[in-house]
């Protein structure tokens, strides 16, 4: 059994103001704990590893200190316990991060770690590590459960894949005469003031085992190669200023943050345990980090599975409808540039056609005959399957009727800007849609350039709801 002990110091100045709008009061401590943050290089804590111990079976475990960041006047230190396994000296590439704690019906943690492995390939499992905050404060459970672990994922756990960890219950703070906000009753607010401070532990923990950081809960399925799916979107989102991307609809599932912004929300989730619950607290952080909108992306990659909450058992049967199962179809779509000179519609602007976030596409206004819309690669692409899908549900009349799709190469600068000087033609346009496979091998060049051309004018607006285009090799 091994055991680290790290002492983190960290200080901040308390700026108070009073306000008379509780919310006001809300937003500006929170604004202002941000400024300090960034003004004073604030740290929640440190997971610098200074020594390893090996002790007898039973003994005590200690890792690394953590400041209580509810508690501005005074610091102690949480004892992560190692109840199963050790993190390796290379950041990987994701960290997945698991909460769990004694439910009165059903359990499903270990089958969410099971998913969380079989659906990732010998390639994706050198890239993850998964850690399970064993949250509860019966210790006997946990005991129990670890044993399980321990003996249907052994080989993870000594590949360095698996972690299982535990703040005991001394370091928590107090969780009696908590607010009553929004009139819940009192055990629901310590169910959920609580479990703020699970997460917060387990964020804190995490900091630097990975580039990435992705939030499930413990009753969730994944898609096969979801890792894949997951680092597509990322690149997709280079050069775009981003705090949580979600890949899933539902709760606590499926968000993903950069790993050095775990310290942040850390604290955040300390500072405010008590105010509300932690889905709604997510959402306050992602607004006062700038980013105002929801940024979630379809297919979704995890489902719940659970039937049972773990508030007092009751039912939970919620679904994610926008889940595959095999996320490996999911597109590339290499960085571009996108053009249009149809008139774009308020601000549905080209690039949201392009872009695989739920509810963004293009909206024009009626095209006309030589119309187009074209897509510029940031350099020359092996494609192998283009997809394109026009109008929605709710204005089915509102796509493409007539309209042909060319790739083209060589590109030069023009007036109207960088364009292909030679395109051909792979396909029409057949009620609103079209899709070409096997392109690569149709064609004889790399491809610069994607072009719809509207091939006679109509009466009708023009919704591009998405441009899907898959490469043959990965996307750097």
């Amino acid at each position: 059994i091994f055991g680290f002990h790290v002492n983190s110091v960290d200080k901040m100045r308390c700026f108070r103001k009073r306000s008379m709008l509780p919310v006001l009061v809300f937003l500006v401590s929170s604004l202002l704990f941000f400024n300090l943050y960034v003004d004073d290089g604030y740290v929640v804590a440190s997971l610098d590893l200074r020594e390893a111990l090996i002790h007898p079976s039973g003994s005590e475990r200690y890792v690394h200190t953590f400041r209580d960041l509810s508690n501005f006047s005074g610091t102690i230190n949480v004892t992560y316990r190692y109840l199963a396994g050790i993190p390796l000296p290379r950041k990987k590439f994701l960290t997945i991060g698991l909460s769990s704690v004694k439910r009165k019906r059903g359990n499903y943690l270990l089958e969410t770690i099971k998913s969380i492995f079989d659906q990732s390939s010998y390639e994706e499992l050198k890239e993850i590590v998964v850690v399970v905050h064993l949250a509860d404060f019966d210790l006997v459970w946990c005991e129990n459960l670890v044993q399980e672990i321990t003996r249907k994922f052994a080989h993870h756990i000594i590949a360095g894949r698996l972690l299982v960890i535990q703040a005991p219950e001394e370091y928590y703070p107090s969780l009696d005469g908590l607010k009553r906000n929004y009139n819940d009753p009192e055990d629901r607010v310590r169910f959920r003031s609580k479990q703020n401070v699970d997460y917060a532990f387990l964020l804190n923990f995490c900091t630097n085992l990975s580039h990435f950081y992705m939030m499930l809960e413990d009753d969730v399925r994944c898609s096969r190669n979801f890792l894949t799916a997951l680092k597509k979107v990322i690149t997709s989102r280079e050069g775009s200023y981003w705090v949580m991307l979600e890949f899933s609809k539902l709760g606590y599932i499926g968000k993903l943050y950069h790993s050095r912004d775990l310290p942040r929300l850390a604290h955040f989730l300390l500072m405010f345990y008590q105010e509300m619950p932690c889905d709604w607290l997510l959402i306050h952080f992602r607004g006062l980090l700038a980013q105002k909108d929801v940024i979630r992306f379809k297919p979704s990659l995890f489902q719940h599975m659970g039937y049972y909450s773990s508030y007092k058992g009751v039912e939970n049967k919620l679904k994610d409808d926008d889940f595959e199962e095999d996320s490996i179809d999911i597109p590339d779509n290499p960085p571009a540039a996108i053009y249009t000179n149809i008139n774009v519609f308020e601000n549905y602007d080209a690039s949201k056609a392009y872009s695989s976030i739920v509810d963004e596409y293009f909206w024009g206004k009626p095209p006309c005959t030589g119309d187009f819309f074209i897509i510029i690669f940031n350099r020359s692409t092996k494609i192998s399957r283009i997809k394109i899908v026009t109008g929605t549900e709710d204005r089915q009349s509102d796509i493409l009727h007539h309209g042909a799709l060319e790739v083209g190469q060589r590109s030069v600068e023009t007036k109207q800007g960088r364009q292909c000087s030679s395109y051909i033609t792979l396909g029409e346009f057949k009620g609103g849609n079209t899709e070409v496979t096997d392109v690569d091998h149709k064609i004889g060049f790399d491809i610069e350039c994607v072009r719809i051309v509207v091939t006679a004018s109509q009466q009708e607006w023009i919704i591009i709801r998405t441009i899907s285009l898959w490469t043959t090799q990965p996307v750097s």
